[in-house]
């Protein structure tokens, strides 16, 4: 199992973003056993939406919706996530600390990001 940021998904449908070939480098078998959060499709589709309008926002949520196991971010898992940011002084955004929270209870050590903010967290290994 692999974690995978909103940073990924917004390269790859971003053909503007800086990361976008290296996006579709990334190989589809990786994350064909792959998970993300709520936070993960907020994050994704407020970002395409803005760039390329309601219609790439939600063509992008259904993708998410349809081809990756969804975890919800409950109350546990937000408070767990608020140590993290607390612990790191802010330096992960709270959509950050809440997958780094999710991947420990899941026993999850990969992520596929672009964001190096990442790398600040001992234990996690990020594919780029």
């Amino acid at each position: 199992m692999i974690f995978v940021d909103s940073s990924y998904f917004i390269a790859r449908a971003d053909k503007a973003d800086r990361w976008h070939e290296r996006a579709l480098k990334i190989a589809e078998g990786m994350l064909t056993n792959a998970m993300i959060s709520d936070y993960v499709v907020l994050e994704a589709v407020t970002v395409i939406g803005r760039r390329g309008g309601g219609r790439a926002g939600t063509d992008l949520y259904e993708y998410l919706i349809n081809n990756f196991q969804v975890v919800y971010v409950n109350e546990d898992i937000l408070r767990q996530g608020m140590e993290i940011y607390l612990k790191y002084d802010a330096a992960l955004s709270v959509a950050d600390v809440a997958s780094i929270e999710v991947m420990r209870k899941r026993g999850i050590k990969k992520i596929v990001s672009f964001d190096t903010d990442f790398d600040k967290v001992p234990g996690i290994s990020r594919v780029h």
